[in-house]
């Protein structure tokens, strides 16, 4: 594979032997992390040239957009004889509530308030998708109808009750502050209501897997751009599943040795060290129907805190 670090090899193989090998999910990554900031739509034969050093196969890459655009995330264009693919106006908000926790910076401090939603009066299977739309907004049930969150944001909270018919008849109680944020049944009841050991030990993986890579390839005196998109594509494929189940709590509620903390170090140093040689490689190997890519919005560059 002419791949300068032998541990990018090992994730890519390791990412090959995934099963089932989720090449859609993969997609999505590709166009959140590198195509959204640089206009949003590539031909489609530039996402399998991109892909094809992953170990994706040409018809894995066109069943997978097939499936994405028959989903209603990605849409397509025709010009000529090639085909080029962007996010639909769904799918872009979808994207936005997906990713814009992966490259947030610090979180903001805490007031101690929480948000609580009451699902007693919503129908049993509008309770059952409002409940799942809550936990992956990183709600936990403090009671089976009653979710609750330290520091959702309310806008987006009612903008997807709305979205699923539930903000007529969700309750919806803001708590007001108090000094004890920490208290020990409110610790006790934040570890009933999150699988925070279980996202440890997901943390801990991600540690494992990449912190090898990152010793090394900051140690080399030049990083060729192959090998630093293939690096920065793994790294946000991996972290973005550990966030999507991460409900972000303020730190007064966390352990005080939580692994999140030092995955997101790990995951802003390494973007940090090849999101240059990575825009490089998407530059020379990526192309809409007008040519090359856009260069990156301002917005790109604030990812992670800030990229030089």
């Amino acid at each position: 594979m002419d791949l300068q670090s032998d541990h990018l090899e090992l994730l890519i193989k390791r990412f090959q032997q995934q099963r089932p090998l989720r090449t859609g999910s993969l997609i999505i990554t590709l166009f959140g992390d590198a195509i959204v900031p640089r206009g949003g739509t590539v031909w489609l034969g530039s996402l399998i040239e991109l892909l094809a050093p992953m170990g994706v196969s040409q018809r894995l890459v066109r069943t997978s957009v097939f499936r994405l655009t028959r989903e209603g995330w990605l849409m397509a264009e025709k010009v000529g004889r090639r085909s080029y693919y962007g996010l639909t106006g769904a799918g872009r908000r979808r994207f936005e509530k997906a990713f814009k926790r992966v490259y947030s910076g610090v979180q903001p401090a805490w007031d101690g308030a929480w948000t609580l939603v009451v699902l007693n009066q919503l129908n049993p299977d509008l309770r059952r998708d409002t409940r799942q739309e809550l936990e992956w907004m990183g709600f936990g049930a403090f009671a089976p109808t009653v979710l609750a969150h330290p520091g959702v944001d309310r806008a987006e909270l009612n903008a997807s009750l709305q979205e699923l018919g539930a903000l007529d008849d969700a309750i919806i109680f803001q708590t007001d502050t108090h000094e004890s944020f920490a208290a020990r049944p409110l610790r006790l009841q934040v570890r009933e209501a999150w699988n925070l050991d279980q996202l440890a030990d997901g943390y801990r993986a991600f540690l494992d897997q990449f912190r090898p890579l990152w010793n090394q390839m900051k140690k080399q005196k030049s990083l060729p751009p192959r090998e630093c998109f293939l690096a920065r594509v793994l790294l946000i494929h991996e972290y973005r599943k550990l966030l999507l189940r991460d409900p972000l709590l303020p730190e007064e509620l966390l352990p005080a040795d939580w692994e999140g903390r030092a995955a997101r170090q790990l995951a802003r140093n390494l973007y940090r060290l090849t999101h240059q040689g990575a825009e490089a490689w998407i530059s020379q190997h990526a192309e809409t129907a007008q040519g090359p890519l856009p260069e990156p919005g301002e917005s790109f560059y604030q990812r992670f805190g800030g990229l030089d």
